[in-house]
């Protein structure tokens, strides 16, 4: 039988503006209501990020709170997974909310890199910033998220990046399934190409589960590529605001309605969320 293919769906992220998208949710209510639109299209894992009530970054435990608790009201059984990504916050900060709530999942960033957003058409580069992550502090969230019974989700940037789990599993802190997302397109990190899935997909270490990430436009092309090769993709208003069609999505539930379709496309199947936990070896916790 043919592997189905997990979905996720990336809700609103911490750049993006609805000066550039005007579908971007803000608050709890919306990202909820965003959610709802993306697991009655196919998701099974909604990545969250919180947002202040004006659009700006939200990194307290309350704020998250409440997002969990609208999220559950629309999509009980949904698989949740807070970012812990930040720049200039402390460690402790970066990983409260996940101590605090327990979700399903947490993202992990497992390499430091430049990061950046280029424009050729300005001829200047916009939220270019070093995003450390010492091998000491991955390894504190990742006790932290097994003290707490959250599986971390590997996001690497870079080949290297896959690498940089090899000790953790060495020591233990790390257990099968390994899971990873390729994240792609991003300065600063490996580019979006069918060469380069391959490439990440051939690193990981046995027992791993992986999906693929692509920023921009090009995140369809390689969505194509991962699902020809067993592997699960990311969709959502965080990295994409596009359709194939090339027309701006007017919700998430738009996006991830178009990713179903690719994966029947091509021959496969959407993977339930019941069938995700069981792939991933998360158990529903009420």
């Amino acid at each position: 039988m043919a592997k189905k293919i997990i979905i996720t769906a990336a809700l609103t992220g911490v750049l993006a503006r609805r000066e550039q998208c005007p579908n971007i949710p803000y608050t709890p209510q919306e990202i909820a209501l965003e959610g709802k639109r993306a697991v009655d299209a196919g998701a099974s894992i909604l990545h969250i990020h919180a947002r202040q009530d004006d659009g700006a970054p939200a990194y307290d435990i309350e704020t998250y709170r409440q997002i969990g608790i609208e999220v559950r009201k629309l999509c009980p059984d949904v698989i949740i997974n807070y970012s812990t990504g930040a720049v200039g916050l402390s460690r402790e900060e970066r990983i409260h909310h996940i101590t605090a709530l327990k979700p399903d999942m947490a993202a992990l960033n497992m390499g430091s890199m430049n990061y950046a957003i280029y424009s050729p058409k300005t001829k200047e580069f916009y939220h270019d910033f070093v995003f450390q992550n010492p091998f000491g502090d991955i390894k504190f969230y990742l006790e932290k998220m097994k003290e707490v019974g959250t599986v971390p989700e590997m996001e690497v940037f870079d080949n290297g990046h896959i690498n940089n789990a090899s000790p953790l599993i060495d020591m233990g802190i790390l257990t099968p399934p390994f899971i990873f997302s390729f994240v792609m397109g991003v300065l600063g990190g490996i580019p979006i190409s069918t060469q380069n899935i391959l490439h990440q997909a051939a690193s990981v270490p046995k027992g791993s589960v992986w999906q693929v990430i692509g920023i921009g436009r090009k995140q369809w092309q390689a969505a194509a590529a991962a699902i020809t090769i067993d592997g699960n993709f990311r969709v959502g208003l965080e990295d994409n605001f596009y359709l194939p069609s090339g027309e701006m999505a007017k919700s998430n539930g738009e996006l991830v309605d178009a990713a179903a379709g690719l994966v029947r496309m091509l021959g496969r199947d959407v993977s339930t969320i019941a069938e995700t936990r069981q792939t991933l070896n998360i158990p529903f916790r009420s």
